[in-house]
């Protein structure tokens, strides 16, 4: 059965196989979570990325981690929020549901995750900690294909949302 935990801090320090990074389409580094990641890893990360050819929105692509304690990195592309009726809560939910099958197909055991969207992209913290759990329970709802998940807060609002979600669903 998958463990599923809420954990403030910097994911960029977390000892698990793969850590998500909330990309942009280019895949090369930007704001945020993103530009923590990159420089964490290294410029190795960059040159992978660059063999990749960017990432549509909604999409991940894997590479290694490089200098980051996890072995992998997943770049997952989040929407932009744009007022919630232009199939941003389907695209939120295909980075994570994708997110997780590059990791089971990877032999991923545990996985950190960011508040994808949440940033710059403007997605409201409430709804996406909704499309987060309940998308990655759904998907590992049969099977025991990861050990561990964790939802990796960088503030006090996202981590209250987050749980909030987590005993919700």
């Amino acid at each position: 059965m998958t463990l599923f935990e809420v954990v403030s801090g910097d994911i960029t320090k977390l000892a698990v196989d793969a850590i998500v990074n909330a990309a942009n389409s280019s895949l090369l580094g930007g704001g945020g979570v993103d530009g923590a990641i990159h420089r964490a890893a290294g410029p190795e990360l960059v040159a992978a990325c660059r063999l990749l050819g960017g990432c549509a929105t909604g999409e991940a692509k894997i590479t290694p981690g490089f200098r980051l304690p996890a072995k992998y990195v997943i770049h997952a592309v989040g929407p932009v929020w744009r007022g919630g009726a232009n199939g941003e809560p389907e695209l939120l939910a295909s980075c994570y549901r994708r997110s997780l099958e590059l990791a089971i197909e990877n032999n991923v055991r545990t996985i950190a995750f960011p508040a994808i969207s949440c940033g710059v992209y403007g997605y409201p913290v409430d709804a996406a900690a909704d499309v987060a759990i309940g998308e990655t329970k759904r998907l590992l709802a049969d099977g025991d294909d990861l050990d561990r998940v964790l939802f990796v807060a960088f503030g006090g609002d996202v981590r209250s949302a987050l749980e909030h979600s987590l005993r919700k669903g």
